[in-house]
């Protein structure tokens, strides 16, 4: 059936054709985005001889885990570039079966683009295949898509590979998204985060994996030590400046102001997963703006509330669609200095107000469960599996709610 985007989520929305006949349609105006494939071949104008086609799929690539609209199904971005005579098609499918049909792409130029419906779950298959003339000239394949779920995971150091022990997880169904645009096995550590240790992202990955049975897709974005004064826009201003400013400086007319890195990053790898977009964003941070050294860079709680809403609602409007926020109670230094009460109000009140959705109280997470015997700040290997245990309690249930609203 034909697909249209409704905006939210990343969802797709069915379509019906004339007296309720269903149809399939490619032509979607930013389809022509989404999956390359280059076929090579003889003189310029000559058509291809049989078998001399080679095709190269840029997207999906291997591992790609693709976000699913419904319970069910999603949708499997294709784009390809093929230097064809115009006789030439290009048709593409997902092989569940020997008799799969083929689906032409959309033609634009020497760009041919489509969504392919899948069945959530996998690893999928996908064909390729250049046609002229009813001829097939060539073929190329990726061996492993998913559809599934994905998550997008910022903050600071405990959302980043700081943790004492690297995790590697149990299945290869637990994926990450790099910089680059190559997804991978996410074994610790996480690609595009800050750090060289362990993280709580492959444990997540795993229990979610488990228990809602399809491949899940993680994208890291978290920068050690970063307040949420480094996460705003470009030009976002503020009075008094982090305890580490590399990503501020000061503004015209007195005051500082964000560089703007932090965020532009963070809404770039948002992008990379478009258009079929992700889950939620995973969100812990708060350690950098509470009980710092100097008093003056300690972020009162208001103004915490007011700039992490800021920078929801800017990632929201930078993308033109809702994303769903899980916000962490974030504070804990070390042993007495174990919480902000100022900061842990206004994380929990960007929850109250409706912006965003409550993560888990890391807080609470003490003693063993941290690194260096219990007297660092970030997380020893029991304290990783620890928080993932804590997240996924606060994602599974919000998520099955999800997928069984119609």
């Amino acid at each position: 059936m034909a697909r249209r985007w409704n905006g939210t989520d990343g969802c797709l929305q069915s379509a019906s054709g004339p007296a309720g006949r269903e149809h399939r349609s490619w032509g979607h105006p930013w389809v022509g985005l989404l999956l390359k494939v280059v076929v090579a071949h003889g003189a310029a104008g000559a058509p291809p001889e049989p078998g001399d086609a080679a095709l190269r799929i840029v997207r999906p690539v291997e591992r790609a885990v693709v976000q699913r609209h419904v319970r069910a199904e999603g949708a499997v971005p294709v784009e390809v570039s093929a230097a064809l005579p115009a006789a030439g098609a290009i048709e593409a499918r997902v092989a569940l079966a020997a008799d799969a049909p083929w689906h032409s792409l959309t033609r634009e130029g020497e760009t041919f683009s489509g969504l392919l419906t899948a069945p959530a779950g996998g690893w999928h298959r996908l064909e390729v295949r250049s046609v002229v003339d009813g001829v097939v000239m060539g073929m190329a394949t990726v061996e492993k898509v998913g559809v599934g779920e994905v998550f997008v995971v910022a903050g600071q150091s405990n959302s980043a590979n700081h943790g004492e022990e690297r995790l590697a997880p149990a299945t290869d169904r637990v994926v990450c998204l790099d910089p680059e645009g190559v997804w991978r096995v996410a074994a610790d550590p996480q690609p595009g985060a800050s750090g060289d240790g362990g993280s709580f992202l492959p444990a997540l990955g795993d229990r979610l994996e488990a228990e809602f049975n399809v491949p899940i897709g993680l994208v890291a974005c978290g920068i050690g030590a970063t307040s949420v004064r480094e996460w705003l826009p470009e030009g976002s201003r503020f009075p008094a400046p982090p305890t580490l400013t590399a990503r501020v400086r000061t503004a015209a007319g007195g005051g500082f102001e964000s560089d703007g890195a932090a965020f532009a990053m963070l809404v770039g790898r948002m992008r990379q997963l478009e258009p079929t977009g992700f889950r939620g964003v995973l969100w812990h941070q708060g350690e950098s703006d509470a009980n710092q050294q100097d008093p003056s860079r300690t972020l009162p709680g208001p103004l915490y509330e007011a700039m992490l809403g800021r920078v929801i609602r800017a990632t929201r409007a930078d993308l033109g669609r809702e994303v769903s926020w899980f916000v962490a109670r974030a504070t804990y230094h070390v042993p007495g200095d174990e919480s902000s009460t100022d900061i842990r109000v206004a994380q929990a009140a960007v929850c109250r107000d409706g912006l965003a959705l409550p993560g888990p109280d890391t807080d609470a997470l003490k003693g063993p469960l941290r690194d260096s015997g219990g007297r660092g700040v970030h997380f020893s290997g029991a304290g990783q599996r620890r928080h993932a245990e804590a997240w996924f309690a606060a994602i599974a249930p919000w998520l099955e709610a999800r997928l069984s609203t119609p």
